[in-house]
């Protein structure tokens, strides 16, 4: 059955990238753009080639290094942060309807929360580096130090695809308030939205300050971390292409920050309030199209409460709209690729090939036409061991564990190479307190989903990602830390070779 789905927006016939605020070069070749929701290619993107990103590293560098940008005092920088903010807002209905043509993402969300969220990256960063302050240290013997943080030059900022311009703006913005100049490449799949974001924030930036290359991670994002000039490399992404940055940008010693995969538990305890708990549980796996890194993915519920607890996650799963995410209706939208979707789904034959149960969902929505919907899926797993208890699957798609005791959910929670963020839900606070102590994750939610604090840091243990995002961990992570000594009073001198 095929749907006449209407297209969110129009898309460029071309895409490429922007260097100090005109046209790269490209050099590369033409890569296909589709929007999901149908399967149809909707615009052609020009890859930057290894020239085309030295082009704009290169741009980047000589903006930082004689350019105002890093020399503005902070109340300048934050003002400009500011029109930044308010020139996203201002276009927030276009900004979406590019993101939901790339990404299948529900139109309503992307509007609402998303753009909404990458003008708030702006303002939060304005908002904190006027309240940011040095150090100072008075020693008793005569001596004053100071230690004041410097930006660190020039950025090399690697987006995802499942949230472009949300997650884009987080690096934008951190590194611009900082006094850095930035390279940004989001994913090939989804360039759209953040390519006319970057061309509205040009009018509003000075010359070469944020610059944007297109491309494969193995073309374009090689060169772009390889590139002896960038002094910060930020991705976020697969674990296994954040080693590959890692390693490349060890050899230069250009410092990471990586937000990478997650398997994370959402631990379901029968002293929880069980229908916020269930709500809770649905948002964790299928909010984003399930297509987000902290998603509650591994779903341990007390023994006691199982079948209860199953029963209805399944019943309500199972009443998820999916279809056109330009539908006011609509709560999942169509996965972000063909090979993704099919990807997805595989994970269904490997569950039942390892002893699992498939709950509900698990197949594609061709009722919905060539787009590339997937019906909500969650299985079983017969122990933790099992592959859809240990990989990232990326997608809306849960497993359900039964637990026994706290200590028993806690090992289970942190027996995963990941260690991104954990949810625990239960109204009994000794319960609270002893499972968060132990879990081994960079963020918890208790009796809540999904809630980023700016202020706070965010980032995950082990194969989740190296060093944090935030307010403070950003402000270490984008300067350098300057420590100067100066005497009160000329100190006496040890002389030497005075014979």
């Amino acid at each position: 059955m095929t749907h006449g789905f209407a297209l969110p927006t129009t898309a460029p016939d071309r895409i490429g990238g922007l260097v100090a605020g005109k046209a790269s070069s490209g050099g590369g070749v033409d890569l296909p753009v589709f929007y999901p929701g149908t399967g149809a290619q909707v615009t052609v993107l020009t890859e930057d080639g290894p020239e085309a990103v030295a082009e704009a590293v290169g741009a980047a560098r000589r903006a930082f290094d004689a350019g105002p940008w890093p020399r503005l005092g902070t109340e300048a920088r934050a003002a400009v942060l500011r029109t930044c903010q308010q020139v996203i807002l201002d276009n927030a209905d276009a900004l979406a309807r590019l993101e939901c043509l790339n990404t299948g993402l529900v139109l309503r969300e992307l509007r609402d929360r998303h753009v909404r969220r990458a003008a708030y990256n702006f303002g939060f960063f304005a908002d904190f580096i006027l309240q940011q302050a040095g150090a100072r240290y008075d020693q008793a013997d005569g001596y004053l130090t100071t230690v004041s943080l410097e930006p660190a030059g020039v950025a090399a900022l690697i987006a995802p695809w499942n949230a472009p311009v949300a997650l884009a703006s987080m690096k934008v913005a951190a590194a611009l308030a900082f006094g850095n100049t930035c390279v940004l490449k989001p994913s090939e799949q989804t360039p759209l939205a953040i390519a006319r974001m970057v061309e509205l924030l040009s009018e509003v930036l000075p010359e070469g300050v944020l610059n944007l290359v297109n491309g494969r991670g193995t073309v374009t994002g090689a060169a772009l971390v390889a590139d002896s000039r960038v002094d910060r490399v930020s991705f976020t992404g697969g674990t296994e292409t954040g080693r590959h940055i890692m390693s490349a940008a060890g050899r230069n010693l250009t410092p990471c920050t990586m937000e990478l995969g997650g398997k994370s538990a959402n631990i379901i305890f029968a002293s929880a309030d069980l229908e916020r708990a269930l709500d809770g549980a649905l948002l964790g796996i299928f909010s984003n199209n399930g297509q987000q890194c902290l998603a509650g993915s591994r779903i341990l519920v007390e023994r006691s409460i199982f079948d209860d607890f199953v029963g209805a996650f399944v019943e309500r799963a199972g009443r998820i709209v999916v279809g056109d995410p330009m539908s006011d209706t609509t709560e999942i939208g169509p996965l972000a690729s063909q090979a993704h979707m099919e990807r997805v789904l595989s994970y269904v034959g490997i569950a039942e090939a390892d002893g699992g149960t498939l709950l509900t969902g698990g197949a594609r929505r061709a009722d919905l036409g060539e787009g590339y919907y997937v019906s909500p899926t969650a299985v079983t797993a017969p122990s933790n061991d099992t592959r859809v208890a240990q990989e990232e699957i990326f997608g809306p798609f849960g497993t359900f564990l039964p637990f026994y005791t706290a200590d028993e959910a806690a090992a289970m929670a942190n027996a995963t190479e990941f260690g991104l963020v954990a949810y625990v839900w239960s109204d009994h606070l000794p319960t609270v307190m002893s499972v968060t102590d132990r879990l081994r994750a960079g963020v918890l939610w208790v009796n809540t989903p999904m809630m980023r604090e700016l202020r706070a840091p965010f980032g995950g243990y082990g194969a989740s990602g190296v060093w944090r995002e935030g307010g403070r961990a950003c402000a270490d992570f984008y300067t350098e830390a300057k420590t100067t000594t100066i005497p009160k009073t000329p100190p006496p001198l040890r002389p030497l070779g005075r014979a």
